[in-house]
């Protein structure tokens, strides 16, 4: 019943591009949004929030210091004496801004690796849903060949009955059908270890009784070439790429401004010879920089050209993905409508066989040998027909115009 609702629910995105075989959008959406990696990388947008409030409140804080002493003077008596500092580095011009947008990018490249961890759990399902949609397919085309063989070996058995087969026949038959339903088994046991690895890793998706009937491949009104060029606009990998190369500059130049270190101001008060002398006054120290500081800007440095050439690899490998996605779909495409024309005419010589042998004119074993391809070419209909559609829901996915916004 639940699934029954989800299902009315989702009827009025068909027009968004919902997709006959796959389940509900705003189901699929809830979903993502409970996986564990998604939920981890959603807690690591909260650090960057919390990192980059840090880094605009910037880490010099004030310090105090003070001394308390008890002084003997020979033939002069016991003195108690203090000294009390308190201070605060500042930072020089510049250094805050840097701080700020080095916290602003840390923030924008965290949810761009959120997101990304969303769309790599939406293909994980993608996956997983199509396997079981497969195997749940595939065990049904088995089960519609024991049918057939169970009404031969029936009509076999009658037909010796009337003396118009022999055993051989019958024997034959009961082999067939022994073969179709070792089939069937094996077919059932991908089909219930599917949805048992789709369960496990998506406990939170209700699934229906049986799978859904699989669906053919329809490229959207995006076109392929449309989906190529969304895939790496809106690439939250690429994104995050850019976000890390940019942020490796910033902290590049933030370590260059630090080989200057920042000055700290601060008031001294003292009192000596149980207050006798008493005085205040400013206070002031700045760090001098040296080689330390300097490797320091050096290894930053080397970090933000490590990273643009990482960025530029991934800018590539996300094109190159696509462009392959796109061109192993066209390819899916043609080998499935290929093997549509294939179902056609081996069901239609199965046929011609099984009333070739009724009518006596071919032998029995040509009759299951028809059948036999015909279940083959359903078979391998099936499974061309999921990888177009496993294809084309990735460049979706990967496109964000399915389950990603």
């Amino acid at each position: 019943m639940k699934w029954a609702l989800l299902l009315l629910a989702g009827v009025s995105s068909q027009v968004t591009g919902q997709v006959a075989d796959l389940p509900p959008e705003q189901v699929v959406n809830g979903v993502l949004d409970s996986q564990p990696l998604v939920e981890a990388a959603a807690a690591r947008v909260r650090a960057a929030n919390a990192q980059a409030e840090a880094l605009r409140k910037g880490p010099n804080e004030i310090t105090a210091q003070g001394t308390l002493s008890r002084r003997n003077v020979d033939h002069d008596g016991n003195y108690i004496e203090y000294d009390t500092t308190v201070s605060r580095p500042f930072r020089l011009p510049g250094k805050a801004a840097l701080d700020r947008r080095a916290g602003t990018l840390g923030v924008d490249i965290a949810q761009n690796r959120m997101e990304d961890a969303r769309h790599q759990a939406a293909l994980m399902l993608a996956g997983l849903w199509y396997d079981w949609v497969l195997a749940t397919e595939l065990q049904r085309n088995a089960s519609v060949l024991v049918q057939n063989q169970r009404s031969l070996v029936t009509s076999t058995r009658r037909r010796m009955e009337l003396r118009d087969a022999a055993e051989i026949d019958v024997q034959q038959a009961s082999a067939a059908l022994g073969l179709a339903e070792a089939q069937m088994g094996d077919a059932a046991a991908a089909r219930d270890r599917a949805k048992a690895m789709l369960e496990a890793r998506f406990p939170d998706l209700p699934l229906p009784a049986e799978a859904p009937r699989l669906a053919d491949p329809v490229v959207p009104t995006e076109g392929l070439d449309g989906l190529k060029r969304l895939i790496v606009e809106r690439s939250h990998e690429i994104a995050a790429a850019v976000g890390t190369a940019e942020r490796q500059e910033v902290l590049a130049r933030r370590a260059r401004a630090d080989r200057f270190a920042d000055p700290s101001l601060g008031v001294r008060v003292f009192s000596e010879r149980s207050g006798q002398e008493q005085g205040a006054g400013l206070f002031m120290s700045l760090p001098l920089g040296g080689g330390h500081r300097r490797a320091l800007a050096d290894e930053a440095m080397a970090e933000a050209t490590a990273t643009q050439a990482e960025r530029m690899n991934v800018e590539a490998e996300i094109m190159g993905n696509a462009a392959a996605d796109v061109a192993e779909f066209q390819a899916r495409q043609a080998a499935w409508q290929a093997s549509r024309d294939a179902v056609t005419r081996a069901e239609r010589s199965a046929q011609l066989a099984a009333r070739g042998q009724e009518l006596g004119a071919i032998d029995l074993a040509d009759r299951l040998y028809a059948d036999r391809q015909a279940n083959e070419a359903r078979a391998q209909e099936l499974a061309a027909r999921a990888s177009a559609a496993r294809l084309i829901l990735k460049l979706r996915i990967d496109a964000h115009t399915m389950w990603i916004n």
